[in-house]
């Protein structure tokens, strides 16, 4: 793609004429802090007011020379970069052409079932006689390395909320094994943290994952001051607090559950417009005696698919809508902040992300 090969001009320009100069951005743009130095070259360094004298003329030069050849606004930096919905949009559609691991019509079949109107989602009617999942190939999606990494996350969580989370050191490598196959292994991941990166909202790869995985899987505190949650735990594999379903917004981890009789899949009150996967659904499900009024999910994408348009959203509209473009109809994510708990330098971590229900 033209952003990746862009990113590899600027890896060349940073390593180019590099100095130790403590007071010069020559050959230091995009570097993470480095007490060592006087003074900063990173977009972070705006904020901070430690950038070098000639950070202006050298960094943000360079950086707006190549969003100018992409056509991205770049005015800001480290957090502060104009990023507009169009752009957020024409994204969202190159991410959507990339996602080459979704499920096809043949290796996918689903059975939606009864529609009810938002008036009746807290009915806890079970009005489909048949699961949702009527088919799913296994064998062609589950060996794929982003499959295969996530399905090892799944079983990692206790569902309770008040139940800290306790980690192998198996499971903590599980999750780096995850961002790296999503993330790194992928044109689609390689895709967003390109444009991340030309926004100068990270200056570099490294800083990106670890970023993403503080963000995702950093734990927190929902219930009776334990470490008990996580982004990643809410969203993806779902979690039970006070008496019902709470997050529970994958696909895949749906599936699993039903297959295994744990999910009863009762209705749902809305379904996307794509005739092909990836689809937008809100369902009505019971899970094990607890009731999820609108779960809704991105259905038949690839996990590094859902992964990266819900990291694109709270990464660029935090606590806000963002509207997506997929295959030129619109889908609209809710992020929300948890303002409880920080991590790094007051950042927050996920405290959920959804498919929000269209609006007629």
């Amino acid at each position: 793609m033209k952003a990746i090969a862009v990113l590899a001009l600027w890896v060349t320009l940073f390593h180019q004429g590099y100095s130790n100069t403590l007071d010069s951005c020559q050959g230091r743009c995009g570097y993470g802090t480095d007490n060592s130095f006087s003074c900063q070259c990173n977009p972070s360094c705006e904020r901070y007011g430690d950038c070098c004298s000639d950070y202006t003329e050298i960094c943000k030069a360079k950086r707006n020379s190549i969003c100018s050849s992409l056509n991205l606004t770049c005015d800001g930096g480290g957090g502060g970069s104009v990023i507009t919905d169009a752009e957020i949009k024409a994204l969202s559609e190159t991410l959507y052409a990339l996602d080459s691991n979704k499920a096809s019509a043949s290796e996918l079949v689903i059975d939606p079932q009864a529609l009810v109107p938002d008036s009746q989602t807290s009915s806890k009617d079970d009005l489909a006689s048949a699961p949702l999942f009527q088919y799913l190939n296994e064998e062609a999606l589950f060996s794929r390395p982003t499959y295969a990494a996530l399905l090892a996350l799944l079983d990692n969580y206790d569902r309770m909320t008040g139940q800290a989370e306790d980690f192998s050191p198996q499971q903590l490598a599980e999750q780096d094994v995850f961002l790296k196959e999503t993330m790194s292994n992928t044109e689609l991941g390689r895709e967003l943290f390109a444009f991340l990166y030309t926004k100068g909202i990270y200056a570099s790869e490294e800083e990106f994952i670890q970023d993403l995985k503080m963000m995702w899987f950093g734990l927190y505190s929902r219930n009776n001051k334990k470490m008990d949650s996580s982004g990643f735990e809410h969203i993806f594999a779902g979690e039970v607090k006070g008496g019902k379903v709470s997050g529970f917004h994958n696909w895949i981890r749906f599936y699993l559950l039903e297959k295994k009789g744990q999910l009863n899949y009762y209705s749902h009150s809305f379904n996307g417009p794509w005739a092909t996967y990836p689809d937008v659904m809100g369902m009505q499900f019971m899970w094990e005696g607890y009731y999820k009024q609108v779960g809704s999910s991105v259905i038949g994408c690839s996990p590094e698919f859902d992964f990266a348009l819900y990291s694109l959203c709270y990464i660029t509209r935090p606590g806000k809508q963002c509207r997506l473009s997929l295959g030129g109809k619109e889908l609209i994510i809710q992020t929300y902040t948890w303002d409880n708990s920080f991590y790094g330098d007051g950042k927050k971590y996920i405290g959920s992300a959804f498919p929000a229900t269209p609006k007629n």
